[in-house]
Parts: C-alpha cells; sequence; structure tokens
C-alpha cells in the first residue's frame, strides 16, 4: 500500500524545501523520498512521473499532482485541503 502523500526530494531543492513546507503547515502526513539517502529513489520517482521530471514529485493518494507550482497551485484553486482530507479519511 502507498502512503497518503508521498514526495521525492534531494537536498539544496529550494521547490522541495517549499513543498514540505506547505504539506506541514497542512498537518499533511508525508513519506519522503530523499535521493540523496537512496539514490535508487531517483530512477522510481522518473518510473512514475516520467523522465526528465524535475523535484520535487508529488503524489497525493496514489495520483500524480506533479511538483512544488502544481502543489501551490491546488492550494489557490482550495482544491489541496479537499484532496488532503480525502486521503487522510481513507487511511
Amino acid at each position: 500500500m502507498t502512503a497518503a502523500v508521498e514526495i521525492y526530494t534531494r537536498p539544496g531543492c529550494g521547490y522541495c524545501s517549499a513543498a514540505r513546507s506547505l504539506l506541514t503547515r497542512k498537518k499533511a502526513t508525508f513519506t519522503e523520498f530523499d535521493v540523496a539517502q537512496n539514490p535508487s529513489w531517483r530512477d522510481e520517482m522518473y518510473d512514475r512521473a516520467g523522465e526528465g521530471s524535475t523535484f520535487p514529485q508529488i503524489w497525493i493518494g496514489g495520483t500524480h499532482i506533479g511538483g512544488c507550482d502544481d502543489l501551490y497551485a491546488l492550494d489557490r484553486e482550495g482544491k489541496l485541503d479537499d484532496l488532503l482530507e480525502s486521503v487522510k479519511a481513507v487511511s
């Protein structure tokens, strides 16, 4: 079973920090895959998101959200809270 919220990150990535910060402010529990800790996670991310994807890459409830800008766009549109609530209810 996959975690409700998953995020692939790399060290020194400002977008990764911003995405983690937003998820933390939303009190979302997430599983972080830091490719510095396990380089095979980079290939796993590419397999899931597509070759050439940038960091971070985020999944909520098994649905690929995209990167940091996509996450913030969901929040601006008022859709992020409901999405996070829906995966919380399932877990």
